[in-house]
């Protein structure tokens, strides 16, 4: 028997993780409002959660997983600070409780590596989102990253990421780097789960 949720009035147990896709690409985006107007529209469409994220500050497809789980379990228990699911998940992501800086993950205007978490929180309470189609917001999702991109444009995330520029957004310095036991990616992931300490 699992321990989450099982202690006297801890509420109902932790949801789990939401299904979800990762879909990544290369993408020219001459007009952001346009773009980010497009995956709404696949949200729309779908009932998925469609999320953005600039590919260079993801560590890793277990950096977004963590991140979508524990915006599952914030909304759950109705402790999310963001209404819509997909920015939780981005605040998860930054670490942050400011909506403003994890924006910064977001996608530019311009050409850059794009990863676009696509996710069901149809089973999670409190969520109030319809059951997705996840395989046709994935192929969506992967046919408007092609659009932009060059022919053949990769569909599975690649996580390699810009040192410099997630140990600038993270603020993560020598000192930290050379403390702990792990790597950058490690430590980004333990930001993503102490997010929860600092609320």
């Amino acid at each position: 028997m699992s321990d989450a949720g099982a202690g006297a009035g801890d509420g109902p147990a932790d949801p789990p993780i939401p299904p979800h896709r990762l879909v990544a690409g290369t993408a020219a985006i001459d007009d952001l409002d346009a773009f980010l107007s497009a995956l709404d529209g696949i949200a729309a469409e779908t009932g998925a959660v469609v999320q953005a994220f600039d590919a260079d500050l993801i560590v890793s497809a277990a950096h977004l997983r963590e991140a979508t789980r524990l915006a599952a379990r914030a909304i759950a228990r109705d402790d999310a600070v963001a209404r819509d699911p997909g920015v939780e998940v981005m605040l998860y992501a930054a670490g942050s409780r400011q909506i403003d800086r994890a924006f910064a993950l977001g996608v530019e205007e311009g050409r850059q590596r794009t990863v676009v978490l696509v996710a069901d929180f149809g089973a999670v309470p409190g969520a109030e989102r319809p059951d997705a189609d996840l395989d046709t917001a994935a192929a969506s999702v992967a046919d408007l990253l092609a659009s932009g991109t060059d022919p053949g444009g990769n569909r599975e995330f690649d996580p390699s990421f810009d040192a410099e520029r997630v140990r600038e957004f993270y603020g993560i310095g020598d000192r930290e780097v050379a403390a702990t036991a792990g790597n950058l990616a490690d430590i980004v992931r333990e930001r993503v789960a102490l997010l929860d300490v600092e609320k």
